[in-house]
């Protein structure tokens, strides 16, 4: 009787601890990107293991619901996926995996290492997408941040926690630009989003343009333009995760994300293809929604953390700056720089706009007369061009206007004040030295 009893205990506690099967969905129809499964019931966003009969398996995320089907778009693309395949549910939402052992380190859109060097240890779990600062909570931007550019410093100065987005058409040197900031820049770490680009300009921008020195304070997150729109996607919030995970510690972080423009079209892929109605040119409403969401990551922190100043370039396709995405990133952020392609032909670099540009905390950060030094030399610019057709063909008489005057006479010397070398640095203090200089003399 007792070793019966005893027996029976055994069996109860066998029942007990043998897991419950775990509950899966099946593929029922793939629709380009789109993969609809039933059977299972999970969040928005959650991410899924696909395993097809052979146990060979996909990782795929929720991106949507119709009816009583749930949609996926796999990380790696549809090709390989079988009818019927099952779809188990790993984790309700993403994660991502953030370290100091990461510095100096290229990265693709899971966080996985893609150089030449070890597998990257020590790194802590965070969200993807993290919540939104309180705005009460926030310090106020209120130190100048050096990028080492001296139209930039002297004329469009920016601030430690401030937004600001890098606009222009392609080629005419938003790459080299971000390069000569990641460089020269004062911050105490760089995080780098390369997202959508070509595959060759990633190993060219880590190799040439930014260079070991710069690779050695610096996070690089790469998912070119062959990867699927989810990892384009997860790529961008990585970077703003290691941004956020950097200030959290009180350092000083300089995010880059090149491009907007790519982030807002992998959005678009998703949208569409999941059924979203197409607004302006073709965006849904979901990109309108998220760009500023991303955006509001980063900034200043509360009192015990540091600052995320971040630079986004934005693509005016077809050099057209009415374009939605500059449009909406010109509300959204807190300033602009401008890039003209007709200087960037001349051979002109950097090719800043100085009538286009503009950054709206310039007036917080500086002195009196840094902003009067920076009205006259923008004065100077603009009377020049607008009147630069008459004076090319002759028509200008000399006297006519002695603001004219004064900017013709001082045409060469401001050319080469915005001139310079991508391996020249020019510190804030000597950039407005360089500028009251130029201002003055007669």
């Amino acid at each position: 009787m007792i070793n019966q009893a005893v027996h029976k205990l055994k069996l109860v506690s066998k029942a007990l601890t043998v897991p419950e099967p775990q509950r899966y969905g099946v593929v029922q129809k793939i629709v380009g990107m789109t993969i609809e499964a039933t059977g299972l019931n999970a969040p928005l966003g959650s991410i899924c293991l696909i395993e097809n009969s052979d146990g060979t398996r996909s990782q795929a995320q929720i991106v949507g619901f119709s009816e009583d089907a749930i949609l996926m778009m796999s990380f790696s693309g549809p090709t390989g996926i079988e009818p019927a395949a099952k779809v188990y549910v790993r984790n309700s939402s993403d994660v991502a995996m953030v370290g100091n052992s990461a510095l100096g380190r290229v990265l693709d859109a899971t966080g996985l290492a893609i150089d030449s060097g070890n597998r990257i240890f020590g790194l802590e779990e965070v969200p993807l997408e993290s919540e939104a600062l309180n705005p009460m909570r926030r310090m106020p931007i209120e130190k100048k941040f050096d990028v080492g550019i001296r139209a930039i410093n002297s004329l469009l100065t920016l601030g430690c926690g401030q937004r600001i987005g890098l606009i222009a058409g392609s080629g005419v040197g938003k790459s080299v630009l971000l390069g000569m900031m990641t460089k020269f820049s004062v911050a105490d770490v760089i995080v780098i989003g390369l997202i959508g680009e070509r595959g060759r300009e990633v190993k060219e921008f880590i190799e040439m343009t930014l260079g070991p020195e710069g690779l050695k304070r610096a996070v690089v997150v790469a998912a070119p333009s062959d990867n699927s729109p989810l990892l384009r996607l997860r790529a961008t919030n990585l970077a703003h995760s290691y941004a956020e995970y950097f200030r959290r510690q009180g350092k000083n972080v300089l995010l880059l994300i090149d491009s907007l423009s790519r982030v807002a079209h992998a959005q678009r892929e998703i949208g569409l293809a999941v059924g979203e109605a197409p607004t302006s040119k073709g965006y849904p409403s979901s990109v309108f929604s998220m760009l500023p969401k991303l955006i509001e990551r980063t900034g200043t922190g509360e009192s015990s953390e540091g600052t995320i100043t971040a630079i986004y370039t934005v693509l005016a396709e077809g050099d057209d700056l009415n374009d939605p995405i500059v449009d909406l990133a010109r509300a959204s952020l807190d300033g602009q720089i401008a890039l003209n392609r007709e200087l960037a032909d001349a051979g002109h670099f950097p090719a800043i706009d100085i009538s286009g540009s503009v950054s709206r905390l310039m007036p917080l950060l500086t002195e009196k007369e840094n902003q009067q030094l920076a009205l006259n030399f923008r004065r100077m610019w603009s009377i020049y061009e607008e009147n630069k057709d008459l004076i090319r063909v002759g028509a200008y008489q000399p006297g006519s206007d002695p603001e004219l005057d004064n900017a013709i006479l001082k045409r060469d010397q401001v050319m080469e004040f915005l001139r310079q070398d991508m391996n020249e640095s020019a510190k804030i203090d000597q950039s407005i030295f360089d500028l009251r200089k130029l201002i003055h003399e007669s």
